[in-house]
C-alpha cells in the first residue's frame, strides 16, 4: 500500500518566528524574494524539529508505558526476591557504625586521658 502525503499545514506562529529570524539574518541588498525563501526554508526547519520531538515524545512515552505495564512472569520471579534476607554486605554495613562509635570513644577517652 502506498501512502499519499498531504502537504504539511505550518502554523501561523511558525511563519511569523521564521519571518522574524529571516529578517534579523537578512543581509544588505538581500531582496524580499531572498528573504522569503529563507523564512520558507527555515519555516520547514522548524516543522521538522518539531515532527522529530513528537517522534521523540511518543517514543519515551511507549518506553514509559511498557516499563510500568507488569507483566504476570516477572511478577511471580519478583516475589521470592523481594523477601528481605541480609547478604553479607549488609551485615558489613550495618558493622560499620558500631565500629566507628568504638573507635570515636577510644579517640576521645585517649584525648582526655593525654589532655589531662
Amino acid at each position: 500500500m502506498a501512502k499519499t502525503k498531504a502537504k504539511a499545514t505550518i502554523s501561523p506562529e511558525t511563519q511569523q518566528d521564521a519571518m522574524r529570524v529571516a529578517k534579523a539574518t537578512q543581509k544588505p541588498g538581500q531582496t524580499k524574494a531572498q528573504t522569503k525563501l529563507i523564512a520558507q526554508g527555515i519555516e520547514k526547519g522548524i516543522a521538522q524539529y518539531k515532527k522529530e520531538q513528537k517522534a521523540k515524545a511518543r517514543a519515551q512515552d511507549k518506553a514509559r508505558k511498557k516499563q510500568q505495564k507488569p507483566t504476570p512472569a516477572v511478577d511471580q520471579l519478583s516475589e521470592p526476591a523481594s523477601s528481605p534476607q541480609p547478604t553479607a554486605q549488609d551485615k558489613g554495613h550495618s558493622r560499620l557504625p558500631w565500629l566507628l562509635l568504638v573507635v570515636s570513644w577510644i579517640g576521645f577517652i585517649g584525648y582526655t586521658l593525654v589532655g589531662a
